[in-house]
């Protein structure tokens, strides 16, 4: 993980990691991907800084792939005509070619542009979230918070994206309503 990377919440599975490049502590929402620079943090974080390059295309095609996950989140059980065509549109510019190496099968990831790799890999990703459990992509339940997160707790009771930031604010706003009655 690169240890210049803003946000609150890293490390989550790719494809919700890049919706997690949108993020709000205060009223105020921040944007990793507003530049080249901001994108090369997020490459570096996930590894792929040595695959992909940070450049005007690839920040394109990453924001691209990331409109069309917001989308296809908020509802995943029922997604619309437009949220497929976008998911769609992101995993026709690539495709796992798959192999067999000495060391065994093998997979890699190829796409039609370098620029494309990183939003195909993000998108697929999803695609796996959705196949081992998509009751387990969850929003963060504080109100405020743009914040998503894949929920592995053993009774699948996870509510916030951190219990550090926002279950703690929900905590403390729950004292003080008990204390203002």
């Amino acid at each position: 993980m690169a240890a210049d990377d803003p946000r609150p919440l890293i490390g989550e599975p790719l494809s919700l990691d890049l919706l997690n490049t949108r993020w709000r502590l205060t009223a105020v929402t921040e944007d990793l991907l507003t530049d080249v620079a901001g994108l090369a943090v997020w490459l570096r974080s996930n590894g792929l800084d040595e695959r992909c390059p940070a450049d005007e295309a690839t920040l394109g095609a990453v924001r691209q792939a990331r409109d069309a996950l917001a989308d296809a989140v908020r509802a995943p059980a029922d997604p619309t005509p437009a949220t497929l065509s976008r998911v769609n549109a992101v995993l026709a510019r690539g495709q796992l070619h798959r192999s067999l190496t000495p060391e065994g099968p093998a997979e890699r990831a190829g796409t039609d542009s370098p620029a494309w790799l990183p939003a195909w890999l993000a998108t697929d990703d999803y695609l796996r979230l959705l196949r081992v459990d998509p009751t387990r992509i969850r929003a963060c339940a504080n109100e405020g918070c743009l914040l998503h997160f894949f929920d592995t707790s053993q009774n699948r009771r996870r509510r916030w994206c951190s219990m550090a930031v926002c279950g703690n604010r929900a905590k403390a706003a729950r004292h003080y309503a008990r204390g203002r009655r």
